[in-house]
């Protein structure tokens, strides 16, 4: 019942364009409507950001991505199949059909589906989230829905507590804007198994990465790659005396994480 509540308040919440803190397979995050340009900005004010770095999409489904997407170019699909859901951010052409306002993304998108049964379960009932690290820009990014709310205080309407949420290393972003991919954050997902898929991988020792791209990986939430299975609660923000940080942080107490229990979603056709 906690959990059924936890997810409507949530989705209530977002679909009034305001900013809902949820944990996902490496750090929490921090999430709005994709499409309320409004709340998209309210999101960037809370953690202390501006345009230049504009937040990544997370979606609760292959097909949900692909809508999002121009094209997803040569190995998009390969990538997705063999990693998602997962730490993996893939970096787009994002569809020119799309009325929204992420910031300067220069025409690209960073999209991801998270390892985490909660955080996708909200993904389908929102649709996809403009989601950051659930921290202020600068500090280590919340593994708790404590340390997020410590953070951010009253300007997150909705705190889902799944218990401590994280992983040592941030997903893995790989740009697909050009012929070739190109790796701009090594992460959760291993160089040599992005290459096991694609063959030919870009790194900073290759040409310099395109700004565009960069640009849109900024503040691409960290997710860890084991999720809590604790019972989502759902929290009010607490005083601002004890904010949490974001993006880093161990998690705090014993509670075992249990691996997700997802399985992978179909490519779309």
């Amino acid at each position: 019942m906690e959990r059924t509540r936890g997810i409507a308040e949530a989705f209530a919440a977002a679909r009034r364009g305001e900013l809902v803190v949820l944990p996902t397979d490496t750090v929490y995050g921090v999430g709005v409507d994709a499409f309320m340009p409004p709340a998209v900005e309210a999101l960037l004010d809370a953690k202390g950001r501006g345009r230049e770095m504009p937040p990544p999409v997370l979606v609760g489904s292959v097909r949900a991505a692909t809508a999002l997407v121009e094209d997803l170019g040569t190995y998009g699909q390969d990538l997705i199949d063999e990693f998602w859901p997962g730490a993996l951010t893939l970096i787009c052409r994002a569809n020119p059909n799309l009325m929204w306002d992420l910031g300067e993304t220069k025409g690209t998108v960073a999209l991801r589906m998270p390892m985490h049964e909660l955080a996708v379960e909200l993904l389908k009932e929102t649709g996809p989230l403009a989601v950051s690290s659930a921290n202020l820009s600068g500090q280590p990014a919340a593994r708790t829905a404590a340390e997020a709310e410590k953070m951010l205080g009253d300007s997150v309407s909705v705190y889902l507590d799944g218990g401590p949420s994280g992983h040592s290393e941030a997903s893995t972003i790989v740009d697909l804007t050009g012929s070739v991919p190109r790796l701009l954050r090594a992460g959760a997902i291993s160089e040599e198994k992005i290459r096991s898929v694609v063959g030919v991988l870009l790194t900073d020792d290759d040409a310099p990465e395109e700004e565009s791209a960069e640009d849109a990986a900024e503040g691409a939430a960290e997710a860890p790659s084991a999720a809590s299975e604790a019972k989502p609660s759902l929290t009010k923000p607490a005083p601002a005396d004890e904010p949490t940080t974001p993006a880093g942080e161990e998690p705090e107490g014993d509670a075992p994480a249990a691996k997700p229990s997802l399985t992978k979603d179909t490519p779309a056709e």
